[in-house]
């Protein structure tokens, strides 16, 4: 049976950018990889080791391929948490060809033993396999082919310093400007052959959490409404209707966020609360919480993060038309 993408993998596909021009955003790190890309040209070299962290969304995955299609190089790409046993980042790393890209996602969740067969591959290009057990083991050193290594994570603070150590160059992705996700919601839509007013690109920026993702997720939704309620093309009342129906409000907040803003006032009397607290009362996991909700919302000025834990800023209350503790309500 052949594998057959649906239209939304085709179009996600489409909407990735493929060369610098085409990526919106993230200046310094483009420009900062465009000088690591070129030095390794010139000494004729294979590029640095590049680890990628940021909250999910912003291009990790996009840069990585767009690093690959300029250098002409073949990438291989894998999720941190499938490599389970040694002996799967051996079959990974010996079936690497000179000059290859190796991606690895969620690289935070590789298990810390499998991890350290990374460390003199990265660092001397061979591998380290012990052969055998007891008294007749006996170690031998596996020449690699000088490759790059490609890391992403949403938690930097999980990776460990020696794998950490070895990377070349680290660079943060931060959240995009409004007038950005403009700029990437303007190419999207001419790639989706979809027409879009300039109001309706102001209100599906405004809402999409200042990420990439998100805005071509909710492009390509408000499209489905346009074709159905609409005429196809994409109007500010289609687009607003539409982000109404989907319960995501004007600062870019769903259902789930806040759920966990009221919880914290509701529950736990506007905090301190801690994570594992939290998760609980509103039956979440803890990643998603640190990975996908809390990034958002403390960029806004919703929560704090403090030592005893997340606090609600009065941006919030006022946002959910809440009262602030110690504060009377206004009659």
């Amino acid at each position: 049976m052949k594998n057959v993408k649906s239209s939304s993998e085709k179009d996600d596909l489409e909407l990735r950018p493929t060369t610098w021009n085409s990526y919106i955003g993230q200046e310094r790190i483009k420009a900062n990889l465009k000088i690591i890309l070129e030095a390794a040209k010139k000494r004729n070299e294979v590029p640095d080791h590049l680890l990628f962290y940021g909250p999910p969304g912003l291009g990790k995955t996009t840069l990585a391929n767009l690093i690959a299609n300029e250098t002409n190089s073949r990438i291989k790409m894998i999720a941190g948490p499938i490599i389970e046993k040694s002996g799967d980042i051996v079959a990974i790393l010996t079936n690497l060809k000179q000059g290859d890209i190796l991606f690895i996602d969620e690289i935070h969740r590789i298990n810390h033993m499998i991890e350290e067969y990374l460390y003199s591959a990265m660092e001397d290009f061979k591998l380290n396999l012990i052969l055998g057990k007891g008294p007749m083991a006996k170690t031998i050193d596996l020449k690699l082919p000088h490759f790059t290594l490609i890391g992403a994570t949403t938690r930097l603070d999980l990776l460990t310093s020696p794998l950490r150590g070895r990377f070349g160059a680290i660079f943060q992705l931060n959240f995009y400007s409004e007038e950005e996700i403009q700029e990437i919601i303007k190419r999207s839509s001419l790639i989706l052959k979809t027409k879009i007013d300039n109001k309706a690109i102001l209100e599906v920026a405004k809402r999409s959490r200042f990420t990439p993702r998100i805005a071509n997720k909710l492009l390509k939704r408000i499209r489905d409404f346009a074709d159905v309620k609409g005429d196809g093309i994409i109007t500010y009342e289609i687009a607003k209707k539409s982000l109404d129906f989907l319960e995501i409000d004007n600062l870019g907040l769903e259902k789930e966020d806040r759920k966990i803003i009221s919880t914290i006032i509701k529950k736990f009397k506007g905090g301190p609360v801690g994570l594992q607290a939290l998760a609980s009362a509103t039956n979440e996991e803890e990643r998603a919480i640190l990975d996908i909700y809390e990034p958002y919302l403390m960029q806004l000025g919703l929560i704090e993060r403090t030592p005893k834990g997340r606090i609600v800023k009065d941006k919030a209350y006022k946002h959910l038309n809440l009262c602030p503790k110690n504060q009377s309500p206004l009659l």
